[in-house]
């Protein structure tokens, strides 16, 4: 009997450093396995990241897209066999034109939408994430480690594509515009979004005065390529039944505007839009201020000059 206990004990022994073994493989694995889940967390889908693509996102919402033509001008040969430089919009057949800008309207709204709809997910991955590194004990963590894999690789899909909308280039509508020229050869019509950033109202450098205010707005991203702008200017009810208040409307060429013969002590709100409207295929966005006119000019030591720095751009 004391025979077999001896032969047993070094199988016992043997089994004991093979379990510890096994365990201390395990935790090895899953100590690998959760620094891999970590590193991912702390890089495609740390906050500051995800916080970056919710502020682009957020921008895109504002931005204007327009139907972009190439090429502008295009030789045609009249009847004489002469041959003119048009501009492309005097040739292209403006119905189909406007149902392009209407394929280019749907798919920016669903670009947009798939955009958000594509950070939600992301959000709530980092969330699932955290919560297999924060609760799942060694064994629940292995168990679960294909799932967690598979989750991986879904979201880092969902960074690829939310990059690859937020790329202007990638928002395009491509289309042979066919219009017809009397049996001759069509231009090779291409047709494209482009995006432009929208405007916003200086807060700090726009300000009124007694009769007049300047206004001064700039682009996201500091555009200072030279555009026309239409300033919608509202006089704003002050409460009496009398008083319905009016609106005026001027094209501008310059970033600053200043507005004359504003009534003293009252309230008017100030949009600015760009004039290309008859391009714009998305807009949902408009800046917007309000400013106060002051009862009497006791601010005029700047007054005059800031008045004739902008007297030619209204």
């Amino acid at each position: 009997m004391s025979l077999i206990l001896n032969e047993s004990e070094p199988s016992a022994k043997s089994t004991a450093d093979s379990e510890e073994q096994g365990d201390s493989a395990s935790w090895k694995q899953y100590l690998e396995r959760k620094n891999l889940v970590l590193q991912f967390l702390s890089s495609d889908l740390s906050l500051q990241h995800l916080q970056h693509h919710r502020n682009r996102a957020e921008l895109l919402q504002k931005c204007s897209f327009y139907l972009d033509i190439e090429p502008k001008y295009v030789n045609v040969r009249d009847r004489n066999h002469v041959i003119h430089q048009t501009n492309i919009l005097q040739i292209i057949d403006l119905r189909q034109l406007q149902r392009m800008k209407k394929v280019g309207k749907d798919q920016i709204e669903i670009n947009l939408t798939l955009l958000t709809s594509l950070l939600d997910e992301l959000e709530r991955g980092r969330e699932e994430l955290s919560r297999y590194i924060e609760t799942c004990d060694v064994v629940s963590f292995h168990s679960r480690w294909d799932l967690i894999t598979k989750r991986m690789s879904k979201l880092s899909k969902f960074g690829e594509k939310l990059l690859s909308l937020q790329v202007a280039g990638q928002l395009y509508v491509k289309h042979q515009l066919v219009f017809p020229f009397e049996g001759r050869i069509s231009p090779n019509i291409r047709l494209s979004l482009l995006k432009k950033t929208p405007l916003i109202f200086d807060q700090k450098e726009s300000f009124a005065r007694k009769d007049w205010a300047k206004l001064k707005w700039f682009t996201e991203n500091q555009e200072s390529s030279p555009e026309r702008y239409e300033l919608y200017v509202k006089l704003l009810p002050n409460g009496s039944p009398k008083d319905v208040g009016y609106s005026s409307l001027q094209t501008v060429t310059s970033n600053t505007c200043v507005v004359r013969r504003l009534q003293p002590a009252r309230s008017y709100k100030f949009t600015i839009t760009r004039t290309d409207a008859h391009m714009c295929v998305f807009q949902k966005w408009e800046d917007s201020i309000i400013l106060e006119t002051k009862l009497d000019d006791t601010e005029g030591t700047d007054s005059s000059s800031d008045a004739s720095e902008g007297q030619g751009d209204n």
